[in-house]
């Protein structure tokens, strides 16, 4: 291929005819229903794209921690997850209280860590609730936690992070391990301040209104490596929540039931029965066994015997 440059007077012939142009080229497309206005840098989920799957995560997250919160609140508060969002972990801190709880913990598979944040009124509600005391806390500023409250905040943190492995299940399995605590966000050893983090926060919801905030915070460097399975549409919220039938199918099968032995049903008398003394034997027939009963509903046929000097049934039929 040859190339030629242009002239000094085709290149002025090209500038004139476009200064002479009587034509705009515009485009208005300000009315059109498929444009919205975007500002640059106001929506940073743009830098991996909608965390989808992490949506349904936190989705299952929700649903599985209200199981953590029902033996010491009595009841099982609704959890409503918010849709992730992403800031530095300066501008996180500012928007919290300078006293929380704060819980470090490591995902081993991806390396990284994990912070789980829990309000000090709401460990307090917990704490008194747990020992038999109301839910309903005064508002009151605090520097530190009781021996106690750091008692329930294990048994939180341990009960939660086994709700987010579960949760996680589904697109990868994961494995917290424990690293540390603080109440500071200051002294926190989690990210540098400018590092960019992704905020799963969820709304505890109590009765008469009452509501809390808790906060899982993920860094994006942590959850880049699987950011191409976060925008993933394929991960299905399946209906089979095996950990909610493995606890049903635990109640059910600890149900406490009365089983008796029904030997017979003699009849007999009003005199008969005016007359009877101790030392009278009553008889009864025993024909194809004795019914086995359990809460008064005949389910076997049985022989009576011995085992071991005590007495016993052995099942010969269902009814």
């Amino acid at each position: 291929m040859s190339s030629r440059k242009l002239t000094s007077e085709e290149v002025d012939a090209l500038m004139e005819g476009l200064q002479a142009s009587d034509y705009e080229v515009q485009a208005d497309v300000a009315d059109s229903s498929d444009v919205r206005a975007f500002q640059f840098g106001e929506d940073d989920l743009s830098l991996m794209g909608d965390y989808y799957a992490l949506r349904l995560i936190n989705e299952r997250f929700a649903r599985h921690a209200r199981g953590v919160f029902l033996p010491m609140l009595r009841l099982q508060p609704r959890i409503s997850p918010f849709p992730p969002e992403v800031k530095t972990f300066d501008e996180y801190c500012e928007g919290i209280d300078n006293f929380m709880n704060l819980n470090i913990s490591r995902m081993e598979e991806l390396r990284g860590p994990m912070l789980l944040t829990l309000g000090p009124k709401f460990i307090s509600t917990l704490t008194a609730s747990f020992y038999g005391g109301s839910i309903y806390q005064p508002d009151q500023k605090r520097t530190e936690f009781t021996n106690t409250e750091e008692r329930v905040i294990e048994l939180v943190h341990e009960g939660l992070s086994k709700c987010l492995s579960a949760a996680w299940t589904d697109l990868m399995p994961i494995t917290l391990s424990y690293q540390g605590r603080e109440v500071n966000p200051q002294f926190a050893s989690f990210v540098d301040g400018s590092e960019l983090v992704i905020i799963c926060a969820f709304l505890i919801q109590l009765p008469n209104g009452n509501s809390v905030n808790m906060d899982v915070v993920y860094p994006l460097q942590t959850l880049k490596p699987i950011a191409s399975q976060l925008r993933s549409r394929m991960q299905s919220d399946t209906n089979d929540d095996v950990s909610w039938r493995e606890r049903m199918e635990h109640a059910i099968l600890n149900i406490p039931l009365n089983v008796t032995a029904f030997l017979g049903q003699p009849v007999m008398s009003m005199g008969q029965l005016i007359r009877l003394q101790t030392g009278d034997v009553v008889p009864i027939q025993v024909n194809d066994g004795i019914e086995l009963r359990v809460e008064d509903n005949p389910i076997f046929l049985a022989d009576i015997g011995e085992v071991s000097g005590q007495a016993a049934v052995s099942l010969t039929k269902r009814i």
